[in-house]
Parts: C-alpha cells; structure tokens; sequence
C-alpha cells in the first residue's frame, strides 16, 4: 500500500484547521438488494417524530447536552493537538484472504477493516458501515489525520457488497474516494441520513436511500433501521448540522443475530430508547475511540466506560469496539481505549462478551472458523 510521508508540523496545522478540527467538531449467495432505489419502500414507525428537525432547516441534539461550539478555546486545542507529542501503538493488522471471505458463512461474520468500517456478512447480505478506505480523514489529500495501519484488504478485494450503511457526513466516515470505489466495483445500495444521501448522489452513487430515525427499509432478510445518535455533523466551518447523524439496527426477519451499529455518538437515554423499541441486538458495534478532552467530546464522543454502560442498556450479548487504533483523532493515545474498554467490561463481569479485534480479524458467530478467524457463541447464563 502507498503511503505519503508525514508532512512538516506546519502542514498539520493547516489541516487541522481545515480538516481535523472539522472531525472534532463537525459469492455464492445471491444478492437480495433490489435493482433500483426507487423500488425500496420507506416506512416509518408509530412512534416516528421529527423533534431533532432544527426550525428554517438542519438538525440539532435532542439528546443530553448540546456540544461545545467551536470557540477560541476549541480553536486552541486544535492546534495544540497538531502540536502534541505522543506515543502511539495501533492495534496489529492481520492481512485478509479475499478467498476465504468469499466462502459464505454459515453464520455472521464479523470483519474490522479498521476505524467505523465493518464488513457484516449476514445470511442473506453482506453490509459494510461507513467505508473509510483512503490514507487521511482529511478534505486535503496531502495532510491531516494519517491512516497509522495498512488497510487489511482494498476495496476491489472485498467479497460483493450489497449494503453501505452511512451514519453522518464527517471525514473519518463518509469518503469521496471510498464511496466512489465501492460504486464501481460492487454497485452497492447506500443508506444513508437525511442530506447525506446528496452528498453520495452527488459522488456518483447511483442507487441511495435517505433514512430519518425511526424509518426503516425491507433489504432481503433483513430490516434495516434508522435509529437516533448523539452527535452532530458538517464538512465545513458554514454547514453545521446540515445533515442528518445516525445509528442503525439491523434486525433479522430469519432468526439470525440482530446487529447494531451505533456510527459516532455520544452517550445518552437513546440507547435504551432503542432497546425498549427495537428489542435486544445480540451484536454490538460500539466506537470507543476518540473522547479526550472530555470538556470538548463529552457531548458527541462515548468514552470506553459509557460503550460499555451502553452496551449494558442495549441488552446485547456481543460488543465489538470499533472507532479506535486507525486515526489519531484526539489526545488519548491509540492504545487507550481498548484497555480502558477492558478495565470497564471486567467492572461488571463482561469480559468474555468483549471481542477487541485486531485490525483483518474475522470474527465468526454460531459457525465453524475459516482459515485464521476467531469464533464466538453467546456466553452462559
């Protein structure tokens, strides 16, 4: 994998004006998406609302305190993080074998290709969540937050993709370069928030469907839910909240493992919302990474402990961290959050419920293991 050399310390400053500030801030199974957007029938829940619809347009919190605006002092940590020494240790990366991806699973399996990207191999669908696939999380090519691991596998690679799932517009998760790879080679169906379905259309994507919290869409065996986050978006200093931020259910029509994918968020009583409405998912992925300074992440940012109390509210049986060890977004180190995820899950007895993946691994649940994966069934009573 190509890789650009690091930039002088005044470059990094540069983008993180323009780009990291703005991240802080800001096959064998046939497939069963359907040829057209158009032919996807949106439906909405009893209890569909439209309380985080901000008046004159955009959206705004409806979930615990609002974030920090983006003033002087937000303005000096930005610069001192591009400034900051430390000493980072990304978690190892195990390369993929296109191959052994391409043998169905009998089960789920669970792939991290590294920060909020996740290849789900579902029976019936195959999903990836927000694809991130180029070298920085950045709106400039030649600085800002570098990828700190190889990728496991290119997109060209990947087994065929039948969903793209986009939980909000921010550069570590929604990419030109990713988006536009994944239409030419797999002509996937995105889902994404509303306003960011423009965005992808506007890339080339040709078949996307805009999704509010509490709609959902029928994809196969699977019934994928638009499901409320704490967060906030915009890709630039004029178009805050703009664009709509999001988790997704991903419930099962068959028996198999509902999934969820909490996107980026803050902790808050929408876990549990979700939980009481949607039921118990028996995987989730929960970011963990990227929550220091508190003063400044608090608000769109869980630490590892509150993944894990979320993880609690949500009743599931296996959490899987994602959101760490692939970008230097913040000033925790890279090796942090997963041992504090540890310290929190040993807290309340979870810790063979905790599968802390290294960047390729391959997670197999209620099936035998392919060549280098790891498996997993629900723990005891």
């Amino acid at each position: 994998m190509t890789r650009f050399r690091r930039p002088p310390r005044i470059l990094l400053v540069a983008a993180s004006l323009a780009g990291l500030g703005l991240l802080a801030l800001t096959c064998a199974t046939p497939r069963a998406v359907p040829r057209s957007a158009a032919d996807m029938q949106i439906q909405s829940h009893p209890w569909f609302h439209e309380r985080h619809h901000a008046d004159g347009g955009g959206f705004e919190n409806v979930y615990g305190a609002p974030r920090a605006d983006f003033d002087l002092k937000a303005l000096g940590w930005v610069l001192g993080h591009a400034f900051q020494q430390k000493t980072n240790v990304p978690p190892a990366v195990r390369p993929l074998d296109a191959a052994a991806l391409a043998v169905p699973p009998a089960g789920v399996r669970i792939t991290w290709i590294g920060h909020a990207t996740m290849l789900l191999q579902l029976p019936g669908l195959t999903v990836l969540t927000d694809p991130m696939f180029s070298e920085r999380a950045s709106p400039v090519g030649f600085a800002g937050p570098e990828r700190e691991v190889a990728l496991p596998l290119p997109v060209e690679a990947l087994p065929p993709v039948d969903v793209v799932i986009l939980s909000h517009d921010h550069y570590d998760h929604l990419d030109e370069a990713s988006i536009q790879a994944l239409e030419a080679h797999h002509q996937p169906l995105f889902l994404a928030p509303l306003g960011v379905d423009e965005i992808v259309l506007g890339w080339g994507g040709r078949r996307v469907v805009a999704l509010d919290w509490w709609q959902y869409v029928d994809v196969g065996p699977w019934r994928i839910h638009g499901t409320p986050a704490r967060h906030f978006s915009g890709r630039g200093l004029t178009n805050r909240d703009g664009t709509l931020w999001a988790s997704y259910f991903l419930e099962s029509t068959d028996g198999a493992a509902d999934v969820y994918f909490a996107g980026d968020t803050g902790y808050s009583e929408h876990f549990a919302e979700i939980r009481e409405r949607l039921g118990l998912p028996e995987v989730v992925l929960m970011p963990i990474g990227a929550y220091r300074p508190r003063w400044f992440m608090e608000a769109v940012h869980v630490d590892p402990a509150e993944a894990v109390q979320a993880f609690l509210d949500l009743g599931g049986t296996h959490l899987v961290p994602i959101h760490w060890g692939t970008f230097d977004l913040a000033d925790e180190p890279l090796q942090e959050p997963p041992a504090l995820a540890r310290e929190a899950a040993r807290a309340h007895g979870l810790e063979d419920r905790l599968h802390l993946m290294e960047i390729g691994e391959v997670l197999e649940l209620h099936a035998a293991a392919v060549p280098g994966a790891a498996t997993a069934e629900p723990p005891g009573p």
